[in-house]
């Protein structure tokens, strides 16, 4: 198991060596494709990724991109393009001109969104990852409600968005989830997880 920390300096590590984030991103976002398309049946299922404005989104981003091959695709951005990392605007503007992105900017946003009824979804937690160790804040709080309250397949990005990564605590509120597609080891906050959670490997070196 790892801790967040650790992750961070494996990361580190990894881009010293000429791994970049751009690179690390790109085969996560694949690889929860691939995990996805391989545990459930996506073919005539609507994917919905639900997007926050850290790398963990930038992740949903690229995952959107190999869905939108095969599989209708929304992606729900709580968050400013202007204010995303590098790494993640790339792969925003990868999709934006031809996957349907709605931005939520505020609670009266969510308030005119609705889903069909009659659709079968497979919903991708990408809001937080490991970036949460408090109380969360507007508008992710409003996702993770909306997330909760849907039905459908639900699978998270690295970990639960509202999980601690290193406790595994609920500090405020989660993603509850069927499935976890974790990135390089599992984290320690997921040791209760274990049965529900899957490590893939994205090219840090060990």
């Amino acid at each position: 198991m790892i801790t967040s920390l650790e992750m961070q300096e494996l990361e580190k590590k990894a881009v010293q060596e000429g791994i970049s984030v751009e690179i690390l991103m790109e085969n996560a976002g694949r690889k929860v494709f691939e995990v996805v398309k391989r545990k459930y049946d996506i073919e005539d299922k609507h994917i919905v990724i639900f997007a926050g404005p850290g790398n963990n989104g930038g992740d949903g981003f690229v995952a959107a991109r190999y869905f939108a091959e095969e599989c209708p695709v929304i992606v729900i951005f709580f968050g400013d393009e202007n204010r995303l990392s590098e790494e993640a605007r790339l792969n925003y503007n990868k999709i934006k001109d031809y996957i349907n992105v709605i931005k939520i900017a505020n609670k009266e946003d969510l308030e005119l969104f609705h889903f069909q009824k009659d659709l079968s979804f497979i919903l991708i937690d990408s809001l937080l990852g490991t970036g949460v160790k408090s109380t969360i804040r507007e508008l992710i709080s409003s996702g993770i409600d909306l997330f909760n309250s849907l039905s459908g397949t639900k699978v998270a990005v690295d970990l639960p968005s509202g999980l601690d990564p290193d406790t595994g605590e609920i500090h405020d509120k989660s993603c509850e989830v069927d499935l976890i597609v974790c990135f390089h080891d599992l984290k320690v906050g997921l040791e209760k997880f274990k049965k529900k959670t899957i490590v893939v490997d994205i090219g840090i070196p060990r």
